[in-house]
């Protein structure tokens, strides 16, 4: 499929989407989560590491379109907000992780895409924030849910009802991004996390994210009991053997993806 929003760049098992459209600060419409959701449903299934970021310098995603969402109708409005949870949900639930590389403006939808990402990395020039109160509705793609699971209730709750948009510091210190850095390094320093990531054995890394997401709402004891299974899971895999036989070999690991 031909992209009009999007930007790909896949090579060495990572992959670095682009969101683009420059002229409305790449503000999500509903053709751009169509992009997106079409995009996510034919990722080259060599990828292993995917990179999520905004063309240009002044916004990762500044929003939602707020000139699609001005006259839309209640159904009209559960449709679209339906629309963008379901594609960020599919970002949530990939088996492979995903770095949002925060490069400017992300705000409302912008801020809810960052969310539905494992590791938010962040240029010192970024600012995140929920503004949906200020124009009459709430946060539509998962915001009051994500967003209270990573920087707990009590901020999550400021930055909602205030609709205030935090800087890049503020961000880091309240647990919303994992780690702050200069325009110009932010790029470099996604791709050597990818890169960390993929030393790593896939099968580990796939069932270790897979573990973190299913057991997060569980009570204690189902998600020990899942975590225990798949950790046995673990040892059917080739992948341990050579993981295993190289720690006690003194040599470098070479994973097969088996």
């Amino acid at each position: 499929m031909e992209y009009n929003f999007l930007k790909t760049n896949c090579s060495d098992a990572v992959c670095t989407l682009t969101i683009s459209a420059p002229k409305s600060l790449n503000a999500l419409n509903s053709n751009l989560l169509k992009e997106l959701d079409d995009f996510l449903d034919h990722l080259d299934a060599g990828t292993r590491v995917l990179i999520i970021t905004g063309d240009g310098e002044k916004a990762f995603v500044a929003g939602a379109d707020i000139s699609e969402m001005q006259n839309l109708t209640e159904p009209e409005g559960v449709a679209f907000g339906k629309l963008g949870a379901q594609v960020f949900r599919k970002i949530e639930t990939l088996p492979i992780p995903v770095i949002a590389a925060v490069n400017g403006f992300a705000l409302g939808g912008g801020c809810e895409l960052a969310l539905a990402c494992d590791i938010r990395i962040a240029s010192n020039r970024a600012k995140f924030g929920q503004p949906e109160v200020g124009l009459g509705i709430i946060p539509g793609f998962s915001g009051t849910y994500r967003l209270t699971k990573i920087v707990g209730m009590g901020n999550a709750k400021e930055m909602i009802y205030t609709g205030r948009a935090i800087k890049a510091d503020e961000a880091l210190r309240i647990g919303l991004v994992n780690a702050v850095y200069e325009p110009e390094q932010l790029m470099e320093e996604a791709r050597s996390l990818a890169a960390r990531i993929l030393k790593n054995a896939p099968i580990a890394v796939r069932y270790a994210k897979q573990c973190i997401n299913e057991e997060y709402d569980l009570p204690a004891d189902e998600a020990i009991a899942y975590e225990n299974t798949m950790f046995g899971k673990c040892f059917a895999t080739k992948d341990q053997k050579a993981g295993m036989t190289a720690f006690l070999t003194k040599s470098e690991a070479h994973f097969t993806n088996e």
